[in-house]
């Protein structure tokens, strides 16, 4: 991934993504915000506990590195619920529920927070739609990125074989360990058990955008694990308490469509 860096705030960017001028994106480190231990120090969650008026102040830094376009936020609840981000009455003032968003909008930046999960960041350059998806293993089991390549499809008329997509830092099969797979994990998904109980998310996603007609050529999955790398990123699994770091995708203003 490519490091950017502005006015002090490092995020990640895709290099198969930033070649389109007309999207902002980011996958932001937890570094370079206001926020005090254990949420040190760019958290942008509301629901974890820190101070309300720090996460607001982090929520302003992401925005003002992404051209100062509206950051919107959904609950996240580990389901397949998708929200439509449009111009057909949105009320974008108020969270929804849903573990993806899509949107055909500038000036509005789709935000996910994670902390070991995945952000699956999508663009259609051709139908000029972004969706960015979270993407936890419950998620991955009922399969959230392939409910939102339809729905990309359904409501949009996007064609699956334009979509460019961005899996970001995430719980990575060095560290996806379940004890109790058996339990709580579908035996169709043991394909992707690497030793004894870890399993490899992140060629899951990339299996799951793939059936769902994206070009393989068209996936970047970032591979780096956030529970190795607690300097750079949050990580639920490494240290319970913390915070969520931002993965941002959206059109910037006045983007021609095509």
């Amino acid at each position: 991934m490519i490091l950017t860096k502005l006015n002090g705030v490092s995020f990640l960017q895709f290099p198969n993504l930033i070649s389109f001028p007309d999207i902002g994106h980011g996958v932001f480190t937890r570094n370079g915000g206001f926020s005090k231990e254990p949420y040190m120090s760019l958290n942008v969650s509301h629901g974890v506990g820190d101070d309300s008026e720090v996460v607001e102040q982090n929520r302003a830094i992401v925005s003002m590195c992404m051209d100062n376009n509206e950051l919107i936020f959904a609950r996240q609840v580990h389901d397949t619920g998708i929200v439509i981000v449009s111009d057909h009455g949105t009320d974008t003032s108020v969270f929804p529920t849903g573990d993806a968003m899509i949107s055909d909008l500038d000036n509005k930046m789709l935000v996910i927070k994670v902390a070991d999960c995945q952000s699956v960041l999508i663009y259609d350059p051709v139908r000029k739609v972004t969706a960015n998806v979270h993407s936890g293993w419950r998620g991955s089991i009922k399969n959230v990125i392939g409910c939102t390549v339809s729905t990309m499809k359904e409501r949009f008329n996007c064609s699956p074989k334009d979509l460019v997509a961005g899996i970001s830092p995430s719980l990575g099969p060095c560290c996806a360990e379940f004890v109790n797979y058996d339990k709580e994990i579908p035996e169709e998904f043991w394909k992707y058990k690497i030793y004894s109980d870890r399993f490899d998310f992140w060629q899951i996603s990339t299996d799951q955008l793939c059936n769902a007609g994206v070009k393989h050529a068209n996936i970047y999955s970032s591979k780096i694990c956030t529970k190795c790398n607690t300097d750079l990123f949050f990580s639920y699994r490494g240290e319970k308490n913390t915070g969520r770091f931002a993965s941002v995708i959206g059109l910037k203003r006045n983007s021609l469509r095509g």
